[in-house]
């Protein structure tokens, strides 16, 4: 089975506890927790630490979505620098970056997500190279949704890759809607995802489709359908070794 898993905020919101119960019992052996408001981030940052080694136990690959909103930046990088320490990859949104040197403390736990279309920043290739020239060992997360929402066309989610496959080390993998928010994937979606497909297998997938708890198997499995497609065209290219580093049980 390819490296698939959930955002803890995707199916319960703020409750981390929760979102790992609903999961304990699926085919899910990657995760993402997320505290995407600031308010999130002292519980579970008090909390790591001690349910990191069952996490490492349970799961191959386990990440961090900073918070998108926050007033002190140096603040905030100290203690995103507390779970870098952890080896567990960081994703950060490029338009809540405001003194780019303070994120050099991340060093290659540092993740850029590529963005949607509200967006003033990092939505395309171009966007993204002028972060990646100031933050030499930062990773990219690659949401593919936003890509498609970006240029449905593909072109530019194409553009991301090739320029920044070195860097590549999570995807997240959803559907989006003008308002940005995230959702399961349609036919549509998937037909649009297939491409991708070769490249997906390689590197940890997280699933960011908001969904109820009937639905997580589900979703689960039809991204391992996706991921097991084997005639995608234009991304057989990108065969190499993952650089997402280990964070599962040794």
């Amino acid at each position: 089975m390819a490296i698939i898993g959930f955002s803890t905020g995707a199916i319960a919101k703020d409750d981390f506890a929760r979102a790992m119960q609903l999961l304990a019992p699926t085919a899910a052996n990657a995760i993402e927790l997320s505290a995407l408001r600031a308010v999130e981030l002292p519980v579970l940052l008090k909390a790591l630490p001690s349910m990191l080694p069952a996490l490492r136990q349970r799961y191959k690959y386990i990440s961090f979505h900073a918070p998108t909103n926050f007033s002190d930046e140096r603040a905030l990088v100290k203690e995103l620098k507390f779970i870098a320490e952890m080896g567990i990859n960081i994703i950060v949104h490029p338009d809540t970056i405001q003194d780019i040197v303070l994120w050099i403390e991340l060093g290659a736990r540092l993740c850029l997500e590529n963005m949607d279309s509200r967006k003033g920043v990092g939505r395309t290739a171009a966007e993204l190279r002028d972060f990646f020239r100031h933050l030499p060992e930062a990773k990219l997360c690659f949401d593919i949704a936003h890509a498609r929402q970006v240029d449905s066309s593909m072109t530019e989610g194409l553009s991301i890759i090739e320029e920044f496959k070195d860097r590549l080390a999570q995807i997240h993998l959803s559907e989006v809607n003008s308002q940005g928010r995230h959702f399961a994937m349609s036919f549509a979606a998937k037909r649009a995802y297939e491409p991708f497909a070769p490249l997906l297998s390689k590197v940890p997938v997280i699933l960011e489709s908001v969904v109820a708890e009937t639905e997580i198997v589900s979703e689960i499995a039809e991204t391992e359908r996706l991921l097991s497609l084997k005639t995608a065209r234009g991304t057989d290219t990108f065969s190499r070794t993952p650089p997402w580093g280990i964070t599962a049980a040794e």
